[in-house]
């Protein structure tokens, strides 16, 4: 037997674990030589609501209880449930649907994001823009490298979708693809040097969606924009 499945005969005597999660790149169909297990270990009880004590070069567990499994507050983490693999469930189903809930945001949270992504993004460009303007050409490289993450969160936001992790772009877009256009245009290799030259199909998709208010309200610093681009 496997490391996985000798950690899950375990898991499964113990009556306090109610469920097990495997995520990272062995969900995924990912791993390499190199890649360890993740696993989140859902318990009926614990004295925190996660916690994290095996780190090995095999095995990377985190425990935490049904409630901290239902928590969506914190949003970095939420990515990691993408394409996990519910390996005990005690619940009923109960925990594959926490797992799904957590991977997939509300309407209301892609409403939110799509425009607060939009507007660090244009932010970020209008800083790089500034600076090309001005003549420093490297402070306008380095801020416009920081649009690309508010890019990545807006367009998938306004694809009601969690934005990947870097690792897990090209995956992801893949494995649920969008339009023919934005599966080109976000692969890992375009995307980092397309900020500029997607901002008018970003602005494009964010007014069709009714978040044309949040572009408005820039008002003439756009044009400084759409130079640029």
């Amino acid at each position: 037997m496997g490391i996985l499945d000798v950690f899950v005969d375990q898991a499964a005597a113990d009556p306090n674990v109610v469920g097990v999660v495997l995520t990272g790149s062995h969900a995924r169909g990912l791993a390499t030589a190199r890649s360890d297990y993740d696993v989140i270990l859902v318990k009926r009880e614990q004295s925190e609501p996660w916690r994290h004590d095996v780190r090995t070069a095999e095995l990377d567990v985190a425990e935490g209880t049904v409630d901290a499994l239902a928590d969506t507050s914190t949003l970095w983490q939420r990515y990691a449930y993408r394409g996990a693999k519910v390996l005990l469930d005690r619940l009923d189903g109960r925990i594959a649907e926490l797992v799904e809930r957590q991977a997939t945001p509300t309407k209301d949270e892609a409403v939110d994001w799509s425009r607060s992504n939009l507007d660090g993004y244009v932010n970020q460009l209008y800083r790089a823009a500034k600076c090309r303007r001005d003549r420093s050409p490297d402070a306008a490289r380095l801020n416009e490298m920081e649009s690309v993450p508010w890019l990545l969160s807006t367009v998938f936001a306004l694809h009601g979708r969690l934005r990947p992790y870097n690792s897990y772009l090209d995956w992801e877009l893949d494995t649920y693809p969008l339009s023919p256009f934005w599966n080109t245009e976000l692969r890992a290799r375009r995307v980092a040097v397309s900020a500029f030259r997607l901002f008018t199909a970003v602005t494009a998709l964010a007014r069709e969606q009714g978040h044309g208010d949040v572009l408005d309200s820039w008002g003439d610093d756009i044009a400084l924009i759409e130079a640029a681009a």
